[in-house]
């Protein structure tokens, strides 16, 4: 099949490093209004109601604003509401489950737990509703993409954060606020990323004299957004190499959604992508997508994601993991998070045993406000989809680095690192 199956950047490098090399570059940081925002921050988690299992990837937001934050993969959500929305509500939703709105004022600061009832409603009912055709349903989700999603430019603030780990251990640890300016869907124009704020830390020991890296930093997550990009997985060429099917339907937000399964068809020898979509009942809107690269082929998958490595080293795919997930207000979704979860295995030629690397690259829209084209970002302000965010940070001294804006709640091993850090820092300091 003479196409190229992924025209993006889920790409890394794999690059020969010496420890003593390493470079921190600390961005200039110009204080801006939410910075100095009074608010208060409430943690907590999303489980079940039934079986007290947490529910990852959890929606929570302020009712009837755009200020949002997501679960993590432990369940635990963090959240800072200003004070000036304190009277208001917490919503809080997930696929499959009846959302839930609770008074602010009724939360503690610390140890909130979210029960979440999965939703009773016979689904088979949606079943029954759904077109016969699940390509038709597909080409007609493609086609709405203008107008089913957000028709204008807007200025939406994203946490990002993004981990390496040499089997269990945390090797590179990068955070970052960041603007996009997110264009219509029916625009041609690319999203812009202005970097705000950003962190990092690498501990190079830990990845022997191989330093892997992840090119494309936020825009890793943000080209999972099959809405803005459907070229990258669907287009006009590549949609006839898949395969769909209906599967049992469900909810997302408390609306009830088709669920299509697709795979790539047999006689494809290309690694393809398999997965979910789950499109919106009423709108035919993609609500979310959660979807998979094709591995089985180590040789192909590896082209497709490894940009450089040395020569004495073979590396090879074992995971490709993609999620992306909408929101929506007033009748029209937009793009609200987005996740990658890359493994990897190394050997090197003469090393008896292999390396196996983890690489989790994640963003989420925290807040957004419309009439943001960024027309006024400077040209060597934008963030370029090739950069290296790892190489880009420093900043893990100050605690209250992010001041008052939202941030993914790290899962126990990253709380870990970042006190680990701190605490280093601390000594170095004294």
């Amino acid at each position: 099949m003479g196409h190229s199956i992924i025209k993006l950047g889920f790409v890394l490098s794999l690059l020969l490093i010496s420890f003593n090399s390493a470079r921190a570059t600390i961005l200039s940081v110009s204080l801006q209004a939410q910075d100095t925002l009074q608010f208060k921050q409430y943690n907590g988690s999303v489980v079940d109601a039934k079986t007290n299992d947490e529910l990852v990837f959890a929606t929570i937001s302020i009712d009837n604003t755009n200020i949002s934050s997501i679960t993590n993969t432990e369940g635990e959500f963090s959240i800072k509401i200003p004070d000036s929305l304190a009277k208001k509500h917490l919503a809080v939703s997930f696929l499959g489950y009846q959302k839930k709105i609770l008074p602010i004022e009724s939360l503690s600061e610390q140890d909130n737990i979210i029960t979440l009832e999965p939703i009773s409603i016979a689904l088979q009912e949606i079943d029954l509703v759904a077109p016969k055709d699940a390509l038709l349903l597909v080409m007609q989700m493609l086609h709405n993409k203008g107008t089913n999603y957000l028709e204008n430019p807007v200025r939406m603030t994203a946490f990002y954060r993004e981990t390496i780990k040499k089997r269990s251990k945390n090797a590179s640890l990068a955070e970052a606020v960041a603007y996009i300016y997110k264009q219509p869907n029916s625009s041609g124009r690319k999203d812009i990323i202005d970097l705000y704020k950003s962190r990092k830390s690498s501990n190079y020991s830990r990845l022997d004299t191989v330093a892997l890296k992840l090119q494309g930093g936020p825009f890793t997550p943000l080209f999972v957004d099959l809405m803005k990009y459907p070229e990258y997985i669907f287009d006009e060429e590549l949609i006839s190499y898949y395969e769909f099917s209906f599967l049992h339907g469900s909810t997302i937000h408390g609306k009830p959604v088709y669920v299509i399964g697709f795979k790539q068809k047999e006689w494809v020898e290309e690694p393809l992508f398999y997965g979910k979509l789950y499109i919106d009942s009423t709108t035919k809107a993609l609500a979310s997508a959660v979807f998979n690269l094709n591995v089985e082929d180590r040789d192909r998958a590896s082209n497709l994601l490894v940009r450089q490595k040395p020569r004495d080293i073979r590396v090879y795919p074992t995971e490709a993991s993609y999620r992306v997930d909408y929101r929506i207000k007033n009748g029209k979704w937009y793009y609200g998070y987005g996740n990658v979860q890359l493994a990897f295995v190394v050997n090197r030629k003469g090393k008896l045993f292999n390396s196996k690397y983890y690489v989790s690259s994640e963003m989420a829209i925290t807040d957004w406000y419309e009439n943001g084209s960024g027309k006024n970002v400077r040209w060597r302000d934008r963030m370029k989809p090739y950069i290296i965010i790892a190489d880009e940070a420093s900043g893990f001294s100050d605690p209250e680095f992010w001041g008052a804006y939202n941030v993914i709640e790290p899962e126990k091993s990253i709380k870990s690192a970042i006190d680990k850090i701190q605490r280093q820092l601390e000594r170095d300091e004294s």
